[in-house]
C-alpha cells in the first residue's frame, strides 16, 4: 500500500470571523483534525491571535471584507466574492462556516464556487432572534430566506448548541430535522479544572465575558448595588473587555466609572479564567443574548462553581434549577440578586451544587465529546 501524499490530504477550512474567537472556541476540533490527517485553514480576520495559529500548525488566511458589524451592502456583497475566490484557489474537501455571518455568506459563496461538503455551526441565533427591538425584527425578516437557502443545502449539515435553536431552524426555518446535529458547545478541557478549589474570602461573585449589554454587565451591576445595601458580604467582579465591534458594547469609562463607585470591580479581559474560576464563590451571567451555550457557563460547572443564570435558551442546556445553580426569570433584577444572596448565605449548598456540575460536564460537556462528534460530522459528510 502506498504512502499518503499531500494530494491525498483532506482540506479543512474554517472561515470565522474573528482569529481570537477561532483560538478560544474552536482550537482543539482544529488540533484533533490535524492529527487525523486533515490539512487546515483558518480564514479569519487576523489579529494578535495570527501567530498562535500558525504555531499550531494551521495555514491563516486573512480575511480583508468580512467584519461582524458591517452594514455596508458593498462592501457584504465584496465579503461573499472574498469567499469565491478563497474557496476556488484552496478547493476544501469541507468547509466549517462558524457563527451566523460566515454561515449566511460562506454558504452563498459554496455554492457558487461548488464546495461539496459544508458544515455550518450556527453557535447561538443571537440577539436578531432573541431581541424584540424593532430593529431586530427587521433584520430577522431579512435574515430568515437567507438562512433558509444556506442551511437547506444538500450538501449540509448544521450544528447548533441547544435544543431551542434545533426547534427554531426545523420549525421556523424548514431545515429538515435529519439536517441538524446537536453539539453541546465548544467544550472545555476538564484536565485546566481539576485542581482543588480555594475559595477566597470574602466570597467573589464573577461575571465573565464580553462587556457587552445583552450579556448582563448592566443587570449584574443593579443586583450588586442591590446586594451591597443590604451588607452583603462578597466581591462583584467583571472580567472581560468591551466589544469594538458591538454596538451594544459597553463603553471602558462607564466600565472604570462602575469600579471607581465601588459598585464592582473591573478586571478587564482576563486569560486565567480556570484560575480564576478555583477561586470564585459564584458565576453569574444575566444574558440575553441567545447563545448556543455559553462557554463561561461550561467552565464555571467544570471548575465546581455554582451558577446563577438567565432562564433562556443556551443557559438551562447547562443549568439545572437547583442542582447545579439557579435559573432567574430573564430581567428580574431583584430575582437575581436573591438567588445570589441565598447562594453565599450557604457554603455547603455551593458545594453541592459544584459537584453536580462538575459531573454534567463530564457526561455531556467535556472536549473530548465536543471534538468527537464533530469529526464525526466532518467523516459523514465527506462519504456522502
Amino acid at each position: 500500500m502506498r504512502e499518503a501524499t499531500v494530494l491525498d490530504r483532506k482540506r479543512l477550512l474554517f472561515v470565522v470571523t474573528e482569529d481570537w474567537y477561532f483560538v478560544s472556541h474552536r482550537l482543539p476540533i482544529a488540533r484533533a483534525a490535524l492529527a487525523a490527517g486533515y490539512e487546515v485553514f483558518v480564514a479569519t480576520r487576523l489579529g494578535e491571535k495570527a501567530d498562535a495559529i500558525v504555531r499550531e500548525g494551521f495555514m491563516p488566511i486573512g480575511l480583508k471584507r468580512m467584519r461582524r458589524s458591517g452594514r455596508n451592502p458593498f462592501r457584504e456583497l465584496a465579503s461573499i466574492a472574498e469567499l469565491v475566490t478563497l474557496y476556488r484557489t484552496y478547493r476544501p474537501s469541507i468547509v466549517h462556516h462558524v457563527a451566523m455571518k460566515p454561515v449566511l455568506y460562506g454558504s452563498i459563496a459554496a455554492r457558487l464556487a461548488g464546495v461539496a461538503a459544508i458544515v455550518n455551526n450556527v453557535a447561538g441565533l443571537g440577539f436578531v432572534f432573541s431581541s424584540k427591538a424593532v430593529y431586530a425584527q427587521t433584520l430577522r425578516r431579512l435574515i430568515v430566506p437567507l438562512l433558509r437557502y444556506a442551511l437547506r443545502q444538500r450538501q449540509a449539515l448544521t450544528i447548533v448548541q441547544n435544543r431551542e435553536d434545533a426547534r427554531v431552524l426545523a420549525d421556523d426555518i424548514g431545515v429538515a430535522p435529519e439536517k441538524i446535529r446537536l453539539v453541546k458547545g465548544s467544550g472545555v478541557d476538564l484536565a485546566q479544572f481539576s485542581e482543588m478549589r480555594r475559595e477566597s474570602s470574602p466570597p467573589i461573585v464573577l461575571l465573565a465575558s464580553r462587556m457587552i449589554k445583552e450579556k448582563g454587565v448592566e443587570d449584574f451591576v443593579r443586583a450588586a448595588a442591590h446586594l451591597r445595601k443590604k451588607n452583603a458580604a462578597a466581591r462583584f467582579v467583571l472580567a472581560g473587555a468591551p466589544d469594538p465591534e458591538n454596538p451594544h458594547s459597553i463603553p471602558e469609562a462607564v466600565l472604570r466609572q462602575y469600579h471607581e463607585d465601588g459598585l464592582v470591580e473591573w478586571w478587564g479581559h482576563r486569560d486565567n479564567i480556570p484560575e480564576i474560576i478555583r477561586e470564585v464563590a459564584i458565576v453569574c451571567l444575566p444574558t440575553t443574548y441567545g447563545e448556543g451555550i455559553p462557554k463561561t457557563l461550561i467552565e464555571a460547572a467544570a471548575g465546581e462553581c455554582p451558577i446563577v443564570t438567565y432562564d433562556v435558551p443556551g443557559c438551562r442546556e447547562i443549568v439545572t434549577d437547583g442542582v447545579n445553580g439557579m435559573l432567574v426569570p430573564a430581567g428580574d433584577v431583584g430575582w437575581l440578586a436573591e438567588a445570589i444572596a441565598q447562594l453565599l448565605a450557604d457554603p455547603e449548598q455551593r458545594r453541592r451544587m459544584g459537584a453536580q456540575g462538575r459531573k454534567l460536564v463530564q457526561a455531556e460537556f467535556s472536549q473530548e465529546i465536543v471534538v468527537a462528534q464533530t469529526l464525526a460530522i466532518y467523516s459523514e459528510l465527506l462519504a456522502q
